[in-house]
């Protein structure tokens, strides 16, 4: 859980995985279900744990190793039946408290910074925030908002297992000695 990339085409994967990454999410926000599928197909085949965002049913088909879920985001009890690894996202204490008894493998915590990359996120909750969520919960917590090279480190010395990325996803190999040296 290292260096999450958060990526929407099987190119930049491949550039986040030949980086570092370890896990590599598919992300095509207004997607449907069947266009998920198609792209995500050739996921399967790089050398990193694979996860779909926001969409149970196409992990499913796709054979994931995991989905990532939003809060307000249905079908936890659906991807934990089917076996897949269940990501969380978590703003607070409380939320990432839920999503550890939930059955959450991980959670997404943040937005740590501001983030150009979801204009509509909670506000930042900052390296305190991210410290805080991770000293409440026994489960991985990946920090995600306005993660860079600049300050990947500042997160995995908060307590954060690995940080999520979707700008700097072709900056993984940078990012991974970044976390590698905070670590």
């Amino acid at each position: 859980m290292r260096l999450h990339a958060i990526v929407e085409d099987l190119e930049t994967a491949r550039i986040a995985v030949d980086g570092g990454a370890t896990v590599v999410q598919l992300r095509r926000k207004g997607a449907g279900t069947d266009e998920l599928v198609e792209v995500g197909r050739p996921f399967r085949e790089l050398e990193a744990t694979f996860v779909v965002n926001d969409d149970v049913e196409a992990a499913i088909r796709l054979g994931a190793d995991g989905v990532h879920l939003g809060r307000d985001d249905p079908g936890a009890e659906r991807a934990l039946e089917a076996g897949l690894m269940l990501g969380l996202s978590a703003a607070t204490v409380a939320e990432a408290e839920t999503a550890e008894r939930a059955g959450a493998a991980y959670v997404g915590a943040g937005p740590v910074w501001a983030t150009p990359s979801k204009p509509d996120a909670d506000p930042p909750i900052g390296l305190n925030g991210l410290r805080e969520i991770c000293a409440a919960v026994e489960i991985p917590v990946v920090a995600i908002g306005g993660v860079d090279v600049s300050n990947a480190g500042d997160c995995i010395r908060a307590g954060a297992a690995g940080v999520a990325v979707i700008r700097a996803t072709r900056d993984a190999a940078a990012l991974r000695a970044e976390i590698d040296a905070a670590l």
